[in-house]
C-alpha cells in the first residue's frame, strides 16, 4: 500500500500539470492528469481536436526500414537527425502518445521521441525508431499528419517540430507558461492552440487569447473563434462558458450547483459546437470523484455521461450523490479522456489499490449509454490512450518496476491485444 500511495501522489501531481483527457488533461487527478493531457488524437485536420494524446517501446533501436536510431542534438541547435547512431534509449516510462493512423505513431519519454510504422506483418508497435534525444521529458505530442508533428517538453515548455516524419526534430519555440498545461493541437501547419495560447506561425511565437475570470483548469480553443472554459463560483456553483468570437464575449451555457468544488477540468472539442468536459472533484483515500459531460449543439443541451462519486472523493461535481441514473466508469479515479467525434469517446479508469489498476470504457452514441470494458491492465506509472479513428487505437501502461506494455484495439476498445513490451525500468542506482 505504501508503494501504491507514493505512486498515486506522483500521478496526482502529473495530472495537475497536464492532454484528454486527454483524464489525461490539465488539472485531472488520474494517472495522466491529461483525462490526464497527452493527450489529442486524430491524424488529419478534421481530427485535430480529438483528445488523448497526446508511449513506448523496447530498447531496440532498429526502425521498420532498418535504419539506425538518430543521435541527440548537439549543444548548438536542439536538433536531431534520424541518420545518426545514438546511445541505447531505455523506454521505461512513456509520457506521450500520438497516432498517425492505426499502424503508425509517435511516443515520447524522458529525453527521447520514437516512431513506429507497420512491419511486414502489418502489426503496430513491433519496432521503434528513436528519432530524437535531448534534455527534458516529453509532455505532449501532436501530429497533424504523418509528416508534420510537434512535441512539448515538460517544465521548460520548449516546442519541437518535424516536417519530414521525424527524420529531423528542431526546437522552434517555447509554449508560454500559461498554456503549458493546455492541450496542444494544430488545425493547420501554421495555426495552433494550447490552453489560451495561440500561434499563427507554426509554434515559433505565441499570443494570449481572452479567457473569463475565475476559470478552473485550462480553457480549450477549438479554433480561433470557438472556445470553452469552466468557471468556479464562491457559492459552490460552476458555469460552463462558450465563445464564438475569439473570447471577446463568453456566454454561460450551463450552470449548476455542486456539493463539492470543482478542482480540475479537462476539455476536448473535436467538432465545432461539440465538447466533452471532465469535472474533477475531491480526492481522499486514493479516490477522486469526477463527472463527464457532453454537448453536441454548442451548449444548448448537455448530457451527464459519467458520475463517479467515491467515499473518499465525495460526490461527482454537478450531480447529486442520490442520483443513481448516470453511469459510472470503472476505477476509483479518472484516467485519460480521448474524444474521437461527436458520438465516440473513450475514457480510462484508475484504481490505485487494485492489482490491475487500469481500465478503459467508451460511448458510441454521444454519451447516451456507457460501456465498461471487461479487461484490466497492469501499470501504476501512467496511462496513455490514442485512437486513429472510432475503431483503431493503442493503449500503453507504464510502471516503476515493470516494463511498459502496449495494447491495440481494432473494435473501438471492446477488445485489447498485447502487441509490445518495452524496456524494463533500470534498477535503482544503476
Amino acid at each position: 500500500m505504501k508503494k501504491q500511495t507514493s505512486v498515486w501522489l506522483l500521478l496526482l501531481a502529473a495530472a495537475m500539470m497536464t492532454a484528454g483527457c486527454e483524464t489525461g488533461t490539465p488539472g485531472s487527478k488520474g494517472p495522466n492528469g491529461q483525462a490526464a493531457q497527452n493527450q489529442q488524437q486524430g491524424s488529419t485536420p478534421a481530427q485535430a481536436n480529438g483528445s488523448g494524446g497526446s508511449v513506448h517501446t523496447p530498447g531496440q533501436q532498429a526502425t521498420p526500414n532498418g535504419n539506425n536510431a538518430p543521435s541527440p542534438a548537439g549543444n548548438g541547435g536542439g536538433q536531431a537527425s534520424a541518420d545518426t547512431n545514438v546511445a541505447k534509449v531505455h523506454m521505461d516510462n512513456i509520457t506521450a502518445l500520438r497516432l498517425i493512423n492505426g499502424h503508425s505513431g509517435w511516443i515520447g519519454g524522458n529525453g527521447w521521441i520514437a516512431r513506429t510504422d507497420a512491419d511486414t506483418s502489418g502489426s503496430a508497435g513491433s519496432a521503434w525508431n528513436v528519432q530524437y534525444q535531448g534534455q527534458g521529458t516529453v509532455q505532449q505530442i501532436f501530429a497533424l499528419n504523418g509528416q508534420q508533428a510537434w512535441a512539448v517538453m515538460a517544465d521548460s515548455g520548449s516546442l519541437l517540430a518535424t516536417r519530414d516524419g521525424g527524420k529531423r526534430w528542431d526546437t522552434i519555440g517555447t509554449v508560454p507558461e500559461q498554456g503549458r498545461a493546455g492541450f496542444l493541437h494544430f488545425v493547420s501547419s501554421k495555426e495552433g492552440f494550447s490552453g489560451n495560447q495561440y500561434t499563427k506561425d507554426g509554434g515559433q511565437s505565441w499570443s494570449a487569447l481572452p479567457v473569463p475570470g475565475h476559470t478552473v483548469g485550462q480553457p480549450y480553443y477549438h479554433d480561433r473563434q470557438h472556445g470553452w472554459a469552466v468557471m468556479q463560483n464562491t457559492d459552490r456553483s460552476f458555469q460552463i462558458l462558450h465563445t464564438v468570437n475569439g473570447g471577446q464575449k463568453w456566454t454561460t451555457v450551463m450552470s449548476r450547483t455542486t456539493e463539492a468544488p470543482v478542482n480540475g477540468v479537462v476539455i476536448r472539442s473535436v467538432e465545432r459546437g461539440n465538447a466533452w468536459i471532465v469535472l474533477i472533484g475531491g480526492t481522499g483515500m486514493n479516490q477522486t470523484s469526477y463527472s463527464l459531460w457532453h454537448t453536441a449543439d454548442s451548449g444548448k443541451s448537455w448530457r451527464a455521461v459519467l458520475a463517479n462519486a467515491t467515499a473518499g472523493g465525495g460526490p461527482a461535481p454537478g450531480i447529486s450523490q442520490q442520483n443513481n441514473q448516470v453511469p459510472k466508469n470503472e476505477g476509483t479515479a479518472p484516467g485519460m479522456l480521448y474524444a474521437i467525434n461527436s458520438n465516440t469517446a473513450l475514457m480510462g479508469g484508475y484504481c490505485a489499490p487494485c492489482d490491475k489498476p487500469n481500465t478503459i470504457g467508451w460511448t458510441n452514441d454521444g454519451g447516451k449509454t456507457w460501456n465498461n470494458g471487461k479487461q484490466s491492465f497492469d501499470g501504476y506509472g501512467g496511462q496513455q490512450i490514442g485512437m486513429a479513428n472510432a475503431s483503431e487505437g493503442w493503449a500503453i501502461f507504464s510502471d516503476s518496476e515493470k516494463a511498459p506494455v502496449m495494447y491495440t484495439t481494432s473494435d473501438g476498445g471492446q477488445h485489447w491485444t498485447q502487441t509490445h513490451v518495452f524496456d524494463k525500468p533500470a534498477a535503482s542506482g544503476s
